[in-house]
């Protein structure tokens, strides 16, 4: 299982939120490139990178922070998600190095978008599946629809999409755990990949998700918990070799 560093986008610096809430950030640094180096110096082997002006946009707004980093690791895996919702953005974040795009909101509000990503970019496409209580939460997670996540994931594994990042937006950046059970509901429910996100905080977490009743969670998304100090990103990262998950 990879342990993968988040680098959230928010006027440039690099923040944390609580819960999705914008107003409720912590910057952790102005400089994006750096953070980034920081990761990978710790073994990191692929980054999530988050435009959350782009979220609420519905267009990139970061798109220079990200375009740097993906030109000082053009070698590294790198995933971008936040408002990617045209082939044409796709199109340039796959030119300028990027390896994965995650679809979130488009992909429940235009189901039918996905598909065509598929078919147009092959092997570079991520759905973003957030949720609440089992239902998916849209526009950087203002709105919760009546939507279970589930029945979008299998829709989406139909298209041919790469992998669904599930979030359990209740957990995000609460420091509270892994909602692992859900998790890997979720990965038993569908073939492709899984990677979990929202409430990693310690290596208890990063055990919990090894131990879950199912090979499908392949990556673990980590944000505040890095930054804080509560988890070492290359003990975790240690862990999860050892573990063989």
């Amino acid at each position: 299982m990879l342990l993968i560093p988040a680098i959230d986008l928010k006027d440039g610096q690099c923040v944390r939120l609580k819960q999705g809430r914008m107003e409720d950030d912590t910057v952790f640094s102005d400089q994006p490139v750096d953070v980034a180096g920081r990761w990978v110096e710790a073994g990191a082997r692929r980054l999530h990178l988050v435009d959350l002006n782009g979220a609420f946009a519905g267009e990139p707004v970061n798109g220079d922070a990200i375009r740097a980093i993906a030109a000082k690791y053009p070698d590294l895996p790198i995933q971008v998600g936040g408002g990617i919702r045209d082939e044409a953005t796709i199109e340039a974040y796959l030119k300028a190095g990027v390896s994965y795009c995650i679809i979130g909101t488009q992909a429940v509000k235009d189901p039918d978008f996905v598909a065509r990503a598929c078919q147009g970019f092959p092997g570079h496409i991520i759905v973003g599946l957030d949720a609440k209580d089992g239902m998916v939460a849209i526009n950087g997670w203002a709105e919760v629809t009546d939507q279970e996540v589930t029945e979008l994931a299998r829709r989406f594994e139909n298209d041919g999409v790469s992998a669904i990042v599930y979030t359990d937006i209740g957990r995000d950046g609460m420091m509270t755990g892994c909602n692992v059970e859900a998790t890997a509901s979720l990965a038993n429910a569908i073939n492709i990949p899984v990677v979990a996100s929202g409430g990693i905080t310690n290596l208890r977490d990063i055990e919990a998700l090894c131990q879950a009743k199912t090979s499908n969670i392949m990556g673990a998304i980590t944000g505040r918990a890095i930054y804080e100090g509560t988890l070492d990103f290359a003990e975790g990262q240690k862990l999860a070799d050892e573990l063989s998950c």
